[in-house]
């Protein structure tokens, strides 16, 4: 933190102030023992030798600094028990827009303040997006040679060591900022060459104290009077090879760490903790000096560059919880440690007061907390700072001094610089190395110059002799090898005469051989054509043989059934006999059966009928016990309403009579409007109690008709709730759409709702209200309308669809998507409206559903494409619908080959069903081919559950050409 107070010094020490781009990172050229810090060492008070004033010349010509404003996000702490249990009494105090990045604190029920953020997270957010956006570029810089700072402030029990300093060992979901910056700093070090030393210590009753070493009390703080640098040499430190030892160190100094069970925390932090991190980077830097030419080659040879180390150092804070006596109950001891954490945050609350406003003094000696946070805040380092907040409105002060000071952080602006030194050291050293390897290097290769001089006379002379002797031998050897020819071409010669006579007598055997082919083939057709005939003379008298055979056993037959038949017209001739005479008596036996037969079939109907009407006494005598019931408990109800009502009226007299003077009549007028609302609301739920009631007594009248007729169904009090859906009051809204909502789900209900305007009305707030509750109920009302055909076509001509598609973009909530998903669904059950629900974007809206990933959502997607599907494939099919589906062109066939795997069963057969009626579509074979449908329709065609489903896929892949020309190629 800069203070004005003191006096800088213009004089300048080793260290090099420059720009550096975020986005690079130093490399490292040269390498560095490790193994001169001992793992537990104090942190010197020295300074590096200074460079030379030429050298610092030439490397400080650009001695800009970036300016960097302090970067403060807000965190929401989920509500825990103590909330819950309190919610009845206290609602939540603030209101997040994360998407706008702003916090909006209630003052009360009609005022509330708006602040903007650089983030803003909500309940949910996470540990790692956290990190992300809060300390991860501040990490970045460090690494690349700059200061950097990150802290939490807020409210005690806000979550700020969570956010901190939570470790994760169970759950890497779960790691806190410090451990994931150690994560991501030993990631992109190199611990050959670079340095990473840590310190932990904290501040307690305003005395420093190291958490790595307890023994370590009261550690001084010392400033360099030339750079105004904040140290403490005394503080020890560590240097990290891994991120389990850091893991290790914080364990050890969380148990160190003081805390203690208070009111608002069972495990508060009673001081500030700081973590610093200490980074040594080495890279190369290129010297641009004028030098002789002898030195440019020489620095060619070593690599024309000079090591320099970037030093940086990181402070994670993690402040102790604000508190109020009042509220925490602290006595004694605890009561000490409050007023020290108050007074510290207080002094640093005065720091960012007065850098805020520009003021000429800041400061920062009023407490340990500011001098050692000097170069965080109006500095030189990258600080960011993130503010924990509670829901709760029993906090309302707490919380609105925390976005306060934070809102003041804002207008910090930090000069961030760039910390440089030369490593002449390593340097010289390097040198020196080199030139002894030149100078021995150079004695070594004369040596072998000479030696290889010597070798080269001794091979130069035994070539010469070498060649001497391979000429003679060449000589002799080409002798040889004439006179090899002359022999082998005369044998050559008698080689080719003995194959003349050879292929003579091949041509003689050759044509003896195709007169013997010719006779044997002769041979084999006569003998074939005497097997042939010998064998139709043989099947011949075969079949004579056989015929004889039946015409035998037909005779023997037709003499049996002679005989029977015979048999059969002598008991013919009996039995006439025998019928003419009881002719008389068998015609009334017959009357009589038949009698009998209806009077059974009469009795059975009868047990039937009175089966059943017993059953519906008794189902009509429970729901009439049950009736009588809820109207005793609604009687009972309105006594007590009754009684509430005349108490709030006589409060308004009260109130009327009990005003002072100073107060006004619109505070008045404005308590009065309240119990009057109050009791609005009471009277609408008895209303609404009572309409259920009288619907289902009217259900119950429906049910009693069956078996007295007589009794009609009326509906009472639709007109009055639809009147209720334009009701100004939010309140009465939702409860008048639920209960149009709840009417709607019976289809006798539909066309008397539609004629007194109930869709109109349902339309209307759809397109006017932003309140979830309603947009969701309205939706499902719409739905349960949708499946009508008469009301379909009028929810598309009022414009239906296009207010489903933009509550659908509008909303993330699963239950709303489900019900818009339902509604769109049904609708497209009618081809008349597919056109329509194109251009209205509904096609778009339901495909871009799925990315809620619910379950019931999806189903209802899946249910609208088999609905679409089926009606153009019906169309298809009968001939009066041409081109390819309107559903390919917003992607549907993606979607459906996406989530043809899905778990749910239902949900499988909508998807595999409009896959099989949009391949029914020849115009849809190529985006079928190209999308990799055809290979899903195999898979359904085999592996569907539903036999039906099977069918069809193996039908459209056996009739589609261009489908058996792809499975040729799977």
């Amino acid at each position: 933190m800069a203070s004005n107070s003191g006096t800088k010094s213009s004089h300048r020490n080793s260290n090099s102030d420059r720009q550096v781009p975020h986005s690079s990172s130093s490399s490292s050229s040269a390498a560095r023992s490790s193994n001169g810090h001992p793992p537990l060492r104090s942190k010197p008070n020295s300074a590096r030798r200074s460079v030379t004033p030429t050298s610092r010349a030439s490397s400080n010509n650009n001695d800009d600094s970036e300016p960097a404003r302090v970067r403060v996000a807000v965190r929401v702490r989920p509500r825990d028990a103590e909330d819950l249990n309190s919610e009845a009494d206290y609602a939540d105090c603030i209101e997040l827009q994360p998407e706008l990045k702003r916090l909006k604190l209630r003052k009360n029920n009609w005022n509330s303040e708006s602040y903007k953020f650089d983030e803003v997270f909500t309940e949910s957010a996470s540990q790692r997006r956290v990190y992300e956006v809060v300390a991860k570029p501040v990490v970045e810089s460090v690494l690349n040679g700059y200061n950097g700072t990150v802290m939490a402030y807020g409210q005690t029990g806000t979550g700020k060591t969570y956010t901190v300093g939570r470790l994760g060992k169970h759950d890497p979901s779960e790691r806190g900022i410090m451990v994931r910056a150690l994560e991501d700093i030993l990631a992109n070090t190199s611990p050959g060459l670079d340095t990473v030393e840590v310190s932990y210590l904290q501040l307690y009753l305003e005395s420093i104290q190291d958490l790595l070493a307890p023994e370590k009390n009261n550690i001084p703080i010392v400033e360099d009077s030339k750079t105004g640098e904040v140290s403490l040499p005394g503080a020890a430190v560590v240097k990290v090879r891994d991120i389990d030892q850091f893991m290790q160190l914080v364990q050890i100094g969380e148990v160190n760490r003081h805390a203690a069970n208070t009111k608002m925390n069972t495990e508060s932090s009673r001081s500030h903790a700081i973590l610093m991190v200490y980074i040594q980077r080495t890279s190369q830097r290129k010297v641009e000096n004028e030098v002789s030419t002898q030195e440019r080659d020489t620095r060619h040879n070593i690599g024309n560059g000079i090591n320099t180390l970037h030093k940086s150092k990181l402070l994670i804070v993690d402040l102790a919880g604000s508190e109020r006596i009042d509220k925490s109950g602290h006595e004694g001891h605890m009561l000490e440690e409050t007023k020290f954490i108050n007074l510290s945050l207080t002094s640093l609350g005065k720091c960012i007061n007065a850098l805020a406003e520009n003021s000429p003094h800041i400061p920062t000696r009023d407490s340990k907390l500011t001098r050692m946070l000097r170069d965080s805040f109006g500095g030189s380092a990258r600080t960011s700072l993130i503010i924990t907040i509670g829901p709760s409105a029993r906090h309302h002060a707490e919380t609105s001094s925390t976005i306060m000071f934070g809102q003041r952080a804002m207008k910090i602006v930090n000069m961030m610089k760039l910390k440089v030194e030369f490593d002449y050291e390593s340097l010289c050293r390097k040198l020196e190395n080199q030139v002894d390897y030149l100078i021995a290097e150079n004695e070594r290769q004369q040596k072998l110059r000479e030696d290889d001089k010597d070798e080269m006379e001794k091979k130069l002379i035994e070539y010469k002799n070498s060649f001497a002797e391979v000429e003679k031998s060449l000589d002799k050897r080409c002798q040889l090898f004439e006179k090899e020819n002359n022999r082998l071409v005369s044998e050559n010669k008698k080689i080719l005469d003995e194959l003349k006579l050879q292929k003579d007598r091949n041509d003689v055997m050759h044509d003896q051989v195709a007169r013997l082919e010719m006779n044997l083939k002769q041979s084999k057709q006569q003998q074939l054509e005497g097997s042939s005939y010998q064998k139709v003379l043989a099947d011949t008298t075969q079949m004579y043989e056989k015929k004889i055979a039946e015409l035998v056993e037909k005779i023997e037959d037709e003499h049996a059934r002679f005989e029977r038949a015979e048999e059969q017209l002598a008991v013919v001739k009996q039995i006439l006999s025998d019928h003419q005479k009881s002719t008389e008596g068998q015609e009334e036996i017959d009357d009589l059966r038949i009698k009998l037969q209806r009077m059974c079939q009469l009795h059975e109907k009868t047990v039937n009928d009175f089966q059943s009407l017993k059953t519906e006494n008794v189902e009509l005598l429970s729901e009439k016990a049950m009736l009588s019931e809820e109207l005793h408990k609604l009687t009972q109800k309105l006594s007590v309403e009754e009684k509430q009502r005349k108490y709030i009226e006589d409060e308004v007299a009260k109130l009327k009579k009990l005003v002072s003077e100073n107060v006004n009549d619109t505070e008045v007028g404005c308590l009065i409007s309240l119990l009057s609302i109050k009791f609005s609301k009471r009277a609408f739920h008895i209303s609404l109690c009572f309409n259920n009631l009288q619907e289902r007594s009217s259900i119950m009248k429906e049910n009693i008709g069956k078996v007295l007729p007589g009794l009609g169904n009326s509906m009472i009090g639709l007109e009055k709730i639809i009147a209720m859906l334009k009701s100004q009051d939010l309140d009465v809204q939702i409860h008048a759409v639920k209960a149009v909502a709840n009417l709607a789900a019976e289809d006798s209900n539909q066309e008397k709702i539609v004629e007194e305007g109930g869709l109109d009305a349902l339309l209307m707030l759809l397109g006017s209200s932003e309140n979830t509750t309603i947009h969701r109920v309205a939706s499902g009302a719409i739905a349960n309308l949708a499946m009508s055909e008469r009301n379909q076509t009028l929810i598309m001509s009022k414009g239906g669809a296009h207010l489903l598609a933009n509550i659908a973009s509008k909303t993330d909530d699963p239950q709303t998507l489900r019900m818009v998903a339902g509604a769109i669904a049904n609708l497209c059950g009618n081809q008349k409206l597919h056109v329509t629900l194109k251009e209205d974007g509904a096609i778009k809206a339901l495909l871009g559903m799925g990315r809620s990933g619910n379950s019931d959502v999806i189903a209802q997607i899946a249910r609208g494409m088999a609905n679409f599907a089926k009606c153009e494939s019906r169309g298809t099919v009968q001939g009066y619908r041409k081109g390819p589906s309107l559903l390919l062109e917003d992607g549907a066939l993606a979607w459906l080959i996406a989530n043809c795997s899905i778990t749910s069963a239902s949900t499988r057969r909508h998807i595999e069903l409009a896959l099989c009626h949009l391949a029914q579509n020849d115009d849809n074979a190529p985006a079928f081919v190209t999308s990799g449908a055809v290979k899903e329709l195999v898979r359904v065609s085999s592996e569907s559950t539903r036999e039906d489903i099977r069918t069809l896929a193996k039908k459209t892949l056996k009739l589609n050409p261009v489908f058996q020309a792809e499975i040729q190629t799977l």
